[in-house]
């Protein structure tokens, strides 16, 4: 029974990941959903300005903390090890869902497209970023990524592979390429309004305070194996800031 239990919730973290993530492209495209990164009635700029980096700073915490070993070390002597990776992705999705829902909009245009061509080539250009990410989670296992292949296993009574550091495709572009999408698709658009910018300002900052983090963990984790990728590889632009 606990092991049912274990999968059904992990498949509800995933399937909570998943309407998370599809309603975010619509939120920060301005397309198909409800409330999107400019929708909504402006208060005063400042005020604006405060609520969405407090909700930016809450994910970012959220998302940082539980990401780190030390943190899941503690947090295993509370849940099951099997479920630790789905409530990650449980909680991620409730930070961020939240931010979605009381983002306040700052709608002053920053910059606007006007060309038809050029402007749905920059949304295009903002899709692919998308794909991007999830070409590049399903090259190291998206599954395990968001926490079904280990409830999965679980369920079936079955140990997790030992972790293995590989190189796929992409990863032998960029050592990032998860990150490399999101920036593609956050800064790529046709109209940036401040709220816009705000936001994808705020967001690259924190994805290279999480790329240090991550692979400070990396580098304990697989020692010179991943050093000398990261000498090999570019961090996050092709060809261009290769660690020394």
């Amino acid at each position: 029974m606990a092991r049912v239990i274990a999968l059904l919730y992990g498949l509800i973290a995933y399937v909570a990941f998943a309407a998370t993530i599809i309603y975010s492209i619509g939120f920060v495209t301005g397309l198909v959903v409800p409330k999107t990164i400019d929708s909504g009635p402006a208060g005063p700029p400042m005020q604006a300005i405060i609520i969405n980096l407090l909700l930016m700073s809450l994910f970012a915490i959220q998302h940082s903390v539980m990401a780190r070993p030390q943190f899941k070390k503690w947090w295993t002597r509370i849940v099951p090890g099997a479920v630790e990776r789905s409530t990650f992705v449980l909680f991620s999705s409730l930070a961020l869902a939240f931010l979605f829902w009381q983002w306040q909009p700052i709608p002053t245009v920053v910059w606007q497209v006007t060309n038809p061509q050029v402007a749905a080539s920059l949304l295009g250009l903002s899709l692919f970023g998308w794909v991007f990410v999830f070409v590049s989670t399903f090259l190291i296992n998206h599954f395990e990524l968001f926490g079904l292949h280990q409830v999965a296993n679980n369920f079936v009574g079955r140990p997790m592979p030992a972790v293995r550091f590989k190189t796929p495709l992409l990863y032998n572009l960029v050592r990032h390429p998860i990150y490399l999408g999101f920036l593609i698709f956050f800064w790529a658009t046709p109209v940036m309004t401040a709220g816009h910018l705000l936001f994808a300002t705020a967001t690259t900052a924190y994805i290279f305070v999480g790329i240090a983090l991550e692979e400070h963990d990396l580098v304990e984790l697989f020692g010179d194996e991943y050093r000398r990728y990261r000498k090999r590889v570019s961090m996050i632009v092709p060809f261009f800031g290769r660690s020394s």
